[in-house]
């Protein structure tokens, strides 16, 4: 019985410990409120919040968490993205590019030699599932 229950307590705490882990939008960092300098908050309602992004060249950031959402670059780029696993990614594109944006924590540097402004829609609701296969 005295095994049994340290087993639970150490499965417990092992659970315990790796929820922590996880980043969520209540635990996870506000890229505007650790770094106001790069990050405001252009538009907000229920569903989404809108981010404008300035970096000058050679500006980073801290560790900071998004939600899923879509990125418009509003410049060329040049970024680097330090994941919390150490990993370094690097982009570089042209001005009026867009894409879609997984939820997830990142350190965001501007590597390239002009500014950088980008607009970030986060959403806030999760999505709908769709019954319906739509026609490509």
């Amino acid at each position: 019985m005295k095994k049994t229950i340290q087993k639970s307590v150490f499965a417990i705490t092992i659970l315990v410990v790796m929820a922590l882990m996880l980043p969520t939008n209540a635990m996870a960092q506000d890229a505007t409120k650790v770094d106001s300098k790069h990050y405001s908050v252009e538009f907000e309602n229920d569903e989404i919040r809108v981010l404008k992004i300035k970096y000058g060249p050679g500006e980073t950031s801290v560790m900071h968490y998004h939600p899923r959402g879509y990125v418009f670059f509003v410049t060329d780029y040049e970024i680097s993205f330090k994941i919390p696993n150490g990993d370094i990614i690097e982009a570089s594109g042209k001005a009026g590019q867009s894409m879609w944006s997984d939820a997830g924590q990142h350190l965001p540097t501007n590597i390239g030699e002009n500014p950088l402004e980008v607009l970030q829609v986060e959403f806030k609701t999760k999505p709908m599932k769709s019954k319906k296969k739509h026609k490509q």
